[in-house]
């Protein structure tokens, strides 16, 4: 009888670890490198004049963000700029982006600074068409499978999620996974993040949405975006795909 007794005791404790365990993993902080592969980028985007100017562009950058989740609601931002050399033109775009996710609502609240203008979108998350692979590799500790979405119904996106954090986010906007987004790719953008450390249990501050900016839709901005871009052709469907994730 005092053999089971402490079996019994011992699979009691094994589950209440566990589950707190769960529970723990839902609250974490999580910082993020995006790479950027200027030359393939800007190729594409100019390939007219881009053999003339590519010496003076860096062949990639990387800046630097942190995702912050209580386990319901997530803020994405920058937390250092990429560093460019001296003498070079090229600057990142879209690395402004703050954006705000609620999973309980399923919604967002996304600051968008484009040049002049700062705007305050107000929309769903977004609705990524994904489907989960067998492929895994492990992203800053954690275990991660592969998934392949589609966006905006044409653009190609890969992600790895853990779900050792049990937080349906990820990175920008890119969301939807039974688990937190480690790892993203968008091909035609020549972009990644990867998480490089997660804490867990961390002294968050209260997690609120933006507020500053001109409050719109995400068809609203596109809309504006288009008005001011159509004519940059390439480099233009670009800038908004970077600005709209």
């Amino acid at each position: 009888m005092k053999r089971i007794y402490l079996l019994i005791s011992f699979l009691l404790m094994l589950s209440f670890s566990m589950n707190a365990q769960q529970a723990f993993l839902q609250k974490v902080s999580i910082n993020y490198v995006k790479t950027v592969a200027v030359w393939p980028l800007m190729k594409e985007m100019e390939p007219e004049w881009f053999d003339s100017e590519k010496d003076y562009m860096p062949k990639e950058t990387l800046s630097y963000f942190n995702l912050s989740t209580d386990g319901t609601k997530s803020i994405f931002k920058k937390t250092k700029d990429a560093e460019i050399p001296r003498g070079m033109w090229y600057r990142p775009f879209a690395d402004d982006n703050v954006v705000y996710n609620d999973y309980t609502s399923g919604t967002t609240i996304s600051q968008k600074p484009v040049y002049e203008e700062n705007f305050l979108v107000h929309d769903s998350l977004h609705n990524i068409k994904w489907k989960i692979t067998a492929d895994t590799r492990v992203i800053a500790g954690f275990e991660c499978r592969k998934a392949v979405g589609i966006l905006f119904d044409t653009v190609a996106v890969f992600a790895f999620y853990t779900d050792e954090i049990m937080v349906p986010g990820g990175p920008e906007g890119i969301t939807g996974l039974p688990g937190m987004i480690l790892g993203v790719g968008i091909p035609r953008l020549h972009t990644t993040w990867f998480a490089t450390q997660v804490s867990l249990d961390p002294k968050l501050k209260t997690i609120e949405p933006v507020t500053k900016g001109k409050k719109v839709t995400r068809k609203e901005m596109l809309d504006t975006m288009h008005r001011v871009m159509k004519r940059w052709e390439s480099y233009g469907q670009k800038l908004m795909l970077g600005f709209l994730i």
